[in-house]
C-alpha cells in the first residue's frame, strides 16, 4: 500500500523544525539621534545561556568629527561588562563568552559633542549571532577540510545540541517554580491555620472574659 500524502512526514517536520531554529536572524536597522551626554541609552536584548559565545556586529553610520560620538555598551542582567567600544564609525565586531545563564544588552548612546546643535542622527545596524550561528563554518570548513554536506550537518548537530541544553534549561527553571509555588502554598496553609488558630483562641478568651466579668458584677 502506497504511503498517503496527505501531509509532511515526522522526518521532514524534524528537518523543518532544524532549519527553523537555525536561520539566522536578520539585522536590526534603527536611528539613534544626537542627544546632550547623559541621556538615555536605546538597548536591544537578547537571552544567553552560560558559556556561549555572542558575536555582535554593529555598522554605524556617519563620518568621525561629524559633531556625534556613538558609543556602544555591552553587559548583562548580573553586572557583567563585555565591551564599550567608543566613538563607533562603520563596522564594528565583538565577541566574547557569555559569564552565567542571563540577559545581556547591547546599548547604544549618540552624544551631541562639543559646539553642535541638535536635529543629527546616526544610522545603526545591529547582528547578534549566538551560539553555532556565532561560529565562522567557514574557517572551520577549511582548517579541517569538510565537504560542504558534511559541515552542514555539523552545523546543525551544534543546533540540536543548542536547543536541547535550552530545553532542558526551561525543564529545570520549570521545576524551580514548581518547587517554590509548592513552598508557597505550604506556608500560606500553614499562616491560615495559625490565623484560625488565633481567631478561635481569642473568640474563647472573650467569652471566659465577659462571662467573668458579668459574675463579677453580679449580672449572671
Amino acid at each position: 500500500m502506497a504511503p498517503s500524502a496527505s501531509g509532511p512526514s515526522i522526518g521532514s517536520l524534524f528537518l523543518l523544525t532544524i532549519s527553523l531554529f537555525s536561520i539566522v536572524s536578520a539585522a536590526l536597522k534603527f536611528d539613534i539621534a544626537a542627544q546632550q551626554r547623559g541621556h538615555r541609552q536605546r538597548c536591544i536584548r537578547n537571552f544567553v545561556a552560560k558559556d556561549t559565545l555572542v558575536v555582535v556586529t554593529a555598522t554605524v553610520s556617519g563620518v568621525k568629527g561629524d559633531g556625534q560620538q556613538v558609543n556602544i555598551h555591552i553587559r548583562d542582567a548580573v553586572g557583567n561588562e563585555y565591551g564599550r567600544p567608543r566613538d563607533v564609525v562603520g563596522e564594528a565586531r565583538m565577541a566574547f563568552t557569555s559569564h552565567a545563564d542571563s540577559a545581556f544588552d547591547v546599548c547604544f548612546e549618540n552624544n551631541i559633542q562639543d559646539g553642535r546643535h541638535a536635529g543629527l542622527t546616526r544610522s545603526v545596524e545591529l547582528d547578534v549571532d549566538i551560539g553555532a550561528d556565532a561560529r565562522d563554518w567557514s574557517a572551520i570548513q577549511a582548517a579541517e577540510k569538510l565537504k560542504p554536506v558534511e559541515i552542514e550537518l555539523r552545523r546543525i548537530e551544534e543546533v540540536v545540541s543548542e536547543i536541547v541544553n535550552q530545553m532542558e534549561y526551561l525543564r529545570s527553571r520549570e521545576q524551580k517554580l514548581r518547587d517554590t509555588n509548592e513552598s508557597t502554598n505550604e506556608r500560606v496553609k500553614y499562616f491560615a491555620l495559625a490565623i484560625m488558630a488565633t481567631l478561635v483562641g481569642l473568640g474563647g478568651w472573650q467569652v471566659v472574659y465577659l462571662r467573668a466579668y458579668f459574675r463579677s458584677k453580679h449580672l449572671i
